[in-house]
């Protein structure tokens, strides 16, 4: 399956450690905004953050997923969720308008596209988290290790796993 495949496979177990980071990082520091980025060899974090703080997290977020706790992948922030909610909402509301050539029955057609286009946001809700969890993240990280954490420049760090 694609999803085993050696670089989808080490980026969505780094996608599973971002979460987890992401996770106890904000808990200790709850008014601090942060985002991440993850590809095959580890992952990029955003925002003011100090590298000894993101290295005990990080280390943190590796063993308890390694113990099962496996709810720290899925975060309600990940870029997945939103990606969801546009793709349902635009493919709901672009159901109603579809085939219609006129102008006049586009407008008056607008409003039932973006009744569409709420339902498709509210049940895209559970979808996100599912796609987290079957897609995106793998929290059953195998080998992986933390190798280093650097400072990129204010405000970004790289975790570099193996």
């Amino acid at each position: 399956m694609i999803l085993d495949l050696p670089l989808v496979l080490e980026t969505r177990r780094n996608h599973a450690l971002e979460h987890a980071t992401i996770h106890l990082l904000s808990r200790k520091l709850p008014n601090q905004r942060m985002g991440g980025h993850s590809n095959p060899t580890g992952f990029f974090l955003f925002g003011d953050l100090d590298t000894r703080e993101i290295w005990i997290a990080s280390t943190e977020a590796l063993e308890r997923l390694h113990l099962g706790e496996s709810g720290l992948a899925i975060h309600p922030g990940c870029g997945t969720n939103f990606a969801s909610s546009a793709l349902l909402a635009g493919t709901f509301a672009w159901f109603v308008l579809r085939g219609n050539k006129s102008t006049l029955t586009r407008i008056l057609l607008l409003p039932f596209a973006v009744i569409f286009a709420l339902i498709g946001v509210l049940l895209s809700r559970p979808l996100g988290p599912w796609l987290q969890k079957n897609v995106t993240t793998e929290a059953k990280l195998g080998s992986l290790q933390i190798v280093d954490v650097i400072p990129v420049r204010k405000g970004v760090h790289r975790v570099i796993t193996r």
